[in-house]
């Protein structure tokens, strides 16, 4: 009997993967190895997505007032009532009166059980102005009672549904004056190092003009001229765009010495020499070059946009109510009583700083994956 040969193992060999990988392969495969930038994506993936559908996340109208619950503290939730394992339910609250400082006082009422309820039909809402509907992600079948997750303000407001809200106006903010802020840098800073000359030094004026500028009594002076009976919808738009025109020109100032260190290039003059236009040469050879830094300073520009609106707010110069922003909100903590008797008020402070560092760990970690000499 004569032995036959056997067919050769194939083997997989990944280094074959890489080199024909697509850029975006390779970006992902980089990326996905930074944990705390994947980590981040998912949180802010579902911190839009809460914003995005903050009237069916939120158990409540965000400016639902209930006079027999104020500042009340956060509701636990609970799985097992008197050893028995029953679901997710809260407890009711009992409420009384303190008869020397007249001070509201609260108790966990244990005989009262409220079965947590999903898609629960309950306060009714407008979505964007398309159609209305009353289900929440969750909520109790109880009139008398509430699911206060975060507590309650002074006036009987809940905090979670006012936190939800105000994530999208918060958040919608640093986006949109991102996306203007880096429309303004990246054209006149590529304008500016590019042709250099007249054009760069008026450009830079401009630059250092706007860069003198002291933000808090612009800010003052703004908020004074801001006529009361405006609309809050068109000083929301209006501060966003004045966030964007002081918020430009550090960007364009990076862009510019980019520009100036790569335009003399032997790719750049290449492009030139094969009669590509100067908007060519500029949008698919120079700014390409500078991705890494481009998808880096755009995840941290977010981060300091919402930083800016939450610290004008929080001082009464940006937003007013009724609009609902993590500023707004953090206007019920800003003297030391309210965070004595009730420090859930600071939960929106929480809130900033978690999306802050979720945004910096992503700009790191997208930094580090866009990275053309990364390994």
């Amino acid at each position: 009997m004569t032995d036959q040969a056997l067919p050769p193992i194939k083997t997989v060999d990944h280094k074959e993967d890489l080199y024909t990988a697509k850029p975006w392969q390779l970006i992902w495969r980089r990326f996905s190895q930074h944990t705390l930038a994947l980590v981040s994506l998912w949180f802010l993936i579902l911190l839009a997505l809460c914003a995005i559908f903050a009237e069916q996340v939120a158990p409540y109208d965000p400016f639902k007032v209930s006079r027999l619950r104020t500042l009340a503290p956060p509701t636990a939730i609970h799985f097992f009532h008197e050893g028995q394992f029953v679901g997710p339910f809260v407890y009711g609250l009992s409420r009384e009166r303190d008869a020397d400082t007249a001070r509201v006082l609260y108790e966990v009422d244990t005989e009262t059980v409220l079965p947590i309820q999903f898609f629960y039909s309950g306060d009714k809402y407008s979505f964007f102005g398309l159609f209305s509907a009353d289900i929440h992600l969750f909520g109790v079948d109880d009139r008398r009672e509430q699911i206060n997750l975060l507590g309650t303000d002074d006036l009987g407001r809940d905090v979670f549904s006012r936190l939800t809200h105000g994530a999208r106006v918060t958040l919608s903010a640093g986006l949109i004056g991102v996306i203007f802020a880096f429309v303004l840098g990246l054209t006149l800073g590529s304008i500016s190092g590019y042709f250099g000359g007249w054009i760069d030094s008026s450009i830079q004026r401009l630059m250092e003009f706007i860069r003198s500028i002291p933000t808090i009594p612009l800010w003052m002076g703004l908020a004074a001229a801001l006529p009361i009976a405006w609309d809050p919808l068109f000083v929301y738009v209006l501060i966003t765009l004045i966030l964007a025109l002081i918020g430009w020109t550090h960007l364009a100032r990076v862009v510019r010495g980019q520009f100036f260190a790569i335009r003399n290039e032997d790719y750049v003059l290449a492009a030139r020499l094969a009669g590509a236009s100067e908007y060519r040469i500029i949008t698919k050879h120079m700014l390409p070059s500078m991705t890494s830094y481009i998808i880096a300073a755009l995840t941290l520009a977010v981060p300091e946009m919402i930083l800016g609106e939450t610290a004008l707010s929080f001082l009464g110069l940006g937003l007013r109510p009724p609009i609902v922003s993590w500023g707004v909100l953090l206007q019920d903590a800003q003297n030391l009583r309210s965070i004595s008797m009730a420090p859930w008020l600071l939960s929106p402070g929480v809130a900033v700083v978690m999306t802050v560092l979720a945004f910096n760990f992503l700009g790191d970690g997208l930094r580090d994956a866009a990275d053309p000499y990364g390994q």
